[in-house]
């Protein structure tokens, strides 16, 4: 069940391709192992004039990308160190950013605060 929100600063005049959420979709999947239908992503821009860095050129940085992940129950330790490197390098391939400009933060735990059609999945 991971659900991941993805964020990319933008200009608007230049909505991302039609099937990035897809790509994305189909990395993230690979990373977690998941069954198909199984990782959901949600794409979102934020347009470039919305955001900034303090003391900072963002232009000159590039582009971000900020991914939410939300899962059951998320790894911890090595484990969480190595999902979030390779969850970061497949976005960034499938964004066409640097890898440096993917960040990625993991929600609390989803299981028994998260429903799915009305229904508390636990």
């Amino acid at each position: 069940m991971p659900i991941l929100e993805v964020e990319l600063v933008e200009d608007p005049a230049a909505p991302p391709r039609g099937d990035l959420a897809r790509r994305i979709a189909d990395a993230a999947g690979a990373v977690f192992g998941s069954d198909p239908g199984t990782t959901w992503v949600k794409l979102g821009v934020i347009p470039a004039g919305r955001y900034a860095e303090n003391g900072a050129d963002a232009d000159a940085a590039g582009p971000p990308v900020f991914v939410k992940v939300l899962k059951w129950k998320p790894p911890e330790g090595a484990e969480l160190e190595r999902e979030i490197a390779a969850l970061s390098a497949a976005v960034a391939e499938a964004c066409g950013r640097p890898l440096d400009r993917v960040h990625v933060l993991y929600q609390p735990p989803g299981a028994g605060r998260v429903a799915f059609g009305g229904r508390l999945a636990t």
